[in-house]
């Protein structure tokens, strides 16, 4: 292994049983599982002499497991008829989905499978959705009435581009073995870079969360800066050049471009649905632990705004976007200034001012 991989992962590789091929199960093939489960097929390095088996994979609906049993091949990918067959033939079983309700769902029928055939060797279920972080402890109550299963919290940084390219940064919490098999698995596979977080469940999710306010607090306030600059008169895309001169992070660049293009298709990004949930549960954690994130209040406000809209216009049969990316909060700041909520080049014209 390289050092640089040593480095990107900040545990030694586990000792015991040693490298080994790990029947793996996927559960979750939306905008994100569905390239960190083709990555992960495809990518994941093999171990010594033993060949990896196909990753079994299951959705709620067949029409995207197919299109990834296309796209990779049966000797990648095998699709898997119930949930109880990923439990019961998996010993690494990966999931990500879309809210906290689907989440506790899912692990209630994880663990009727447990309970109808326990165990009798090591499974790892790790739990890569964004969640509230006290859902953790709940999922692990219901795994640990069944011997030799560990959960792992362990949500992941990148929009669907990233997960493509297979650059997410991991966050892993949970029980230590079981951390050093799940991130010699994901990574390189799947991401760059593996954090540990310790033992705790719960710092996992609150480490996304925290991750989130800064990029969701970032986007509104870039909502707000290129909205100004339309009412000055200052066009969208020497706002967007002073962003790459002063702001050079790519992150930022990336979603300032969406908002200056008026690129809100959430169908190729982070969808406002998602951005929704997480704003809500950033808001509900700041006010259980007292740290009060304003930003936050407006930054929800404006995604519900924007979501409001876009139903609006395809209620009236307007051009609208089937689903919207999260970018799309700058809809917010503009029907705030009196502007139109997707369309920037409307805005850039010279303002009068008066003597």
């Amino acid at each position: 292994m390289s050092s640089s991989l040593h480095a990107d992962v900040p545990y030694s590789r586990p000792a015991t049983p040693g490298p080994h091929a790990s029947q793996v199960g996927f559960v979750g093939l939306g905008a994100m599982g569905y390239f960190m489960a083709r990555n992960l097929a495809t990518r994941r390095p093999q171990v010594a002499a033993n060949t990896n088996p196909p990753l079994l994979v299951w959705n709620r609906t067949s029409g995207k497991a197919e299109k990834l049993l296309k796209e990779v091949g049966h000797d990648r990918i095998r699709i898997a008829h119930s949930i109880e067959q990923i439990v019961l033939e998996c010993d690494i079983i990966i999931s990500c989905l879309a809210n906290d309700a689907i989440v506790k769902s899912t692990y209630e029928l994880y663990a009727k499978a447990l309970t109808n055939k326990p165990p009798t060797k090591h499974k790892i279920f790790i739990e890569s959705s964004t969640i509230f972080p006290t859902l953790a402890g709940e999922l692990d109550t219901l795994l640990s009435a069944s011997p030799h299963t560990n959960l792992l919290t362990c949500p992941v940084f990148g929009t669907p581009a990233v997960a493509d390219a297979a650059q997410l940064l991991i966050i892993l919490s949970g029980d230590y073995r079981s951390k050093q098999e799940a991130a010699y698995i994901l990574v390189p596979a799947i991401g760059r870079k593996a954090i540990d977080l310790g033992e705790n469940l719960e710092k996992a999710p609150t480490f996304k969360l925290i991750g989130n306010s800064l990029i969701l607090g970032t986007l509104e306030v870039l909502a707000e800066g290129f909205t100004l600059g339309h009412k000055a008169g200052i066009s969208s895309e020497l706002v967007f050049n002073l962003v790459k001169e002063i702001l050079p992070a790519p992150g930022t660049v990336r979603y300032a471009e969406r908002i200056a293009r008026d690129d809100f298709d959430g169908t190729v990004g982070f969808a406002v649905d998602g951005g929704i949930k997480d704003a809500s549960h950033i808001r509900r954690l700041t006010a259980e632990l007292n740290a009060p994130m304003p930003v936050m209040d407006i930054a929800h406000q404006h995604l519900i705004t924007a979501r409001a809209i876009n139903i609006m216009k395809k209620q009236q049969g307007h051009p609208a976007f089937e689903t919207l990316d999260w970018s799309s909060i700058a809809a917010g700041s503009r029907v705030a200034a009196g502007l139109d909520p997707f369309d920037g080049n409307q805005a850039n014209i010279e303002p009068k001012l008066e003597d």
